[in-house]
């Protein structure tokens, strides 16, 4: 996990904590390696200046921060502290070891469909819970999952949307990352827990191929083809690709619920485990009645029908020849396969910097008409030109970037 000595700007001491190290920097500021007295590690991450200086993003923080205290389950770094009162507001979250998911994939290939499907189980767990605590995490993508010895962990809650407030950007944008951003998000609708779960889609089909499903190129093209194109999942094995296409359908009430995903990934997981690829003619068998994560989402009957008619039963009671698995790391791509041969030009990315989009994907906005806004990464790599209409609607005065 690679950090960075401390700069001479940087703070040693932030409240409790002792800081040790740089992980990295963001839009929203820098993050820390720190810990308390007692020696417990800690990520830090403490307000950019501007930021800081703006009641307005302090009162929002205060509400993202409220809403993180609330989420429970394994699944996320947890909050550990925070002071929203400081000169810099900053908050230390669980310090979680391992290489971000994106990293894996870029160092060591795809993982095998039963890693997959563990890791996608585990990240629909995770979702529960914050969906549960009425958080939408609106960034899921790669490089925000870290690969711990215990199992998955989702990071990165800075431009999360909590129930009762709005963003943390400008009125009118939205954030994210090309190729992880829902529909709904590129066209400045709004935002539920089925736009995680289509983050969530991607990030799995990403693992699978080593790709993203919707290719590669400029901000643009990319939000075009989430919109507009079907994904390509080519290289998902067969026990997958109907999963994940529905994650990735437009429409989000055509896509499963997170507690469906878990039930179905683990299924998946046990029978990979053992070698069997999941090719059982549909049968009757007994329904699980499921509720939504919230009331604020109720569960649609028809959309479950239309799911189940797409790839059979998804909420299924567990084969009987299915086992139990247990989560473990990936195994190195090179002891299962032979090394693997990274596409030119190919460069792992930071997983530390854990407000930016991955590697080699610039965060982007979307205005309030539709429009594309490329961020200042993006602008300082000299693309200047005028940003393209993704819904082809007539342009209008941007809002704001964030």
């Amino acid at each position: 996990m690679a950090m960075m000595r401390l700069r001479r700007e940087d703070p040693r001491v932030v409240g409790s904590f002792r800081l040790h190290r740089r992980l990295g920097a963001g839009g929203m500021g820098v993050v820390y390696l720190g810990s308390d007295r007692r020696g417990q590690r800690v990520a830090l991450k403490v307000i950019r200046p501007d930021l800081a200086e703006d009641q307005e993003f302090r009162s929002r923080f205060a509400r993202e921060v409220s809403a993180a205290r609330r989420i429970r389950g394994g699944c996320t770094a947890r909050l550990v502290a925070a002071d929203l009162e400081a000169d810099r507001p900053w908050f230390a979250t669980q310090y979680v070891p391992g290489p971000s998911l994106h990293d894996k994939v870029v160092e060591e290939g795809p993982l095998r469909a039963a890693d997959v499907a563990a890791v996608g189980a585990a990240l629909s767990e995770g979702l529960v819970a914050v969906h549960e605590a009425g958080v939408v995490h609106r960034d899921l993508k790669p490089s925000n999952i870290l690969l711990s010895p215990k199992g998955p962990r989702i990071i990165d809650f800075g431009i999360a949307w909590a129930t009762g407030a709005s963003t943390l950007t400008h009125v009118g944008t939205a954030v994210g990352s090309p190729g992880f951003l829902a529909p709904e998000q590129v066209r400045g609708a709004a935002v539920t827990p089925a736009t995680d779960v289509f983050a969530l889609g991607a990030t799995l089909a990403y693992a699978a191929m080593g790709d993203s499903p919707f290719g590669h190129g400029s901000s643009e093209v990319m939000l075009y083809r989430v919109v507009h194109e079907e994904p390509q999942l080519h290289g998902v094995h067969d026990a997958l690709a109907p999963l994940v296409s529905a994650c990735l359908a437009k429409d989000p009430e055509e896509r499963p619920s997170t507690l469906q995903l878990s039930m179905r990934l683990k299924e998946i997981a046990a029978r990979e485990a053992q070698g069997l690829h999941d090719a059982r003619p549909p049968v009757q068998r007994e329904r699980v009645e499921l509720n939504r994560p919230t009331a604020r989402y109720p569960e649609r009957t028809d959309r479950t029908e239309r799911m189940e008619t797409a790839y059979g039963r998804v909420v299924a009671a567990p084969a009987a020849d299915a086992v139990p698995y247990r989560w473990r790391l990936p195994a190195p791509a090179a002891a299962r396969h032979g090394p693997y041969e990274r596409p030119a030009g190919h460069q792992a990315g930071d997983a530390h910097h854990l407000d930016g989009p991955a590697a080699g994907q610039p965060a982007v906005a979307a205005s309030a008409d539709h429009r594309l806004l490329r961020g200042d990464a993006d602008r300082g790599a000299g693309h200047r030109g005028r940003p393209e209409a993704v819904t082809g609607q007539a342009p209008g005065r941007p809002v704001a970037t964030a």
